[in-house]
């Protein structure tokens, strides 16, 4: 079965570079839960500082080992780096910076469990078009300098999960 994905193609896009804050953790394809359930202590911080989310939220996949062990990370992107407010100095919450560069995307509507088929068929187009990704192999498993999934809907606002929409967004190197 083709995972929805509206019919559109991967395409190559500049993406400025971004600051955000966010929680990093090491979890297993079965254990995704424990990051994600993270997502809403970011929006908490934030809040209690006055630091509005710039865009929608998102995992950056550091390194993938799928039969072992992903080091994930879950963040909110902000307007402005948060390097000096007090919510980089609390707990595990730290502020970061996507990379600016040229990436892959492809928008899925469509339920989560399909984001392993659209992110091969990604992968499989980058391929075919001699597309390199800044990711390195490592003992722990493949190391990404971005790769991202970004949540543009809030399932609390939109509790279909076959409507809700992932942009899937892996920088070239």
């Amino acid at each position: 079965m083709s995972a929805p994905t509206n019919g559109a193609d991967p395409r190559v896009v500049e993406r400025p570079e971004q600051p955000y804050a966010g929680i990093t953790s090491r979890v297993t394809m079965n254990t995704m839960n424990e990051i994600a359930d993270r997502m809403p202590e970011i929006f908490a911080r934030l809040a209690e500082r006055g630091v509005a989310p710039a865009s929608a939220p998102f995992f950056r996949y550091h390194v993938i080992d799928m039969e072992r062990e992903l080091e994930v990370e879950v963040g909110v992107p902000v307007a402005a780096p948060v390097t000096d407010d007090p919510v980089t100095d609390s707990g595990p919450i730290r502020a970061g910076v996507l990379p600016a560069g040229k990436y892959v995307t492809l928008t899925h509507v469509g339920h989560p469990d399909q984001l392993v088929e659209v992110t091969a068929r990604l992968l499989a187009w980058a391929a075919d078009r001699d597309l390199v990704f800044d990711v390195e192999k490592t003992e722990r498993g493949d190391r990404w300098g971005s790769r991202l999934e970004i949540w543009h809907t809030n399932p609390a606002e939109e509790p279909d999960p076959a409507k809700w929409e992932t942009e899937l967004a892996f920088r070239l190197a």
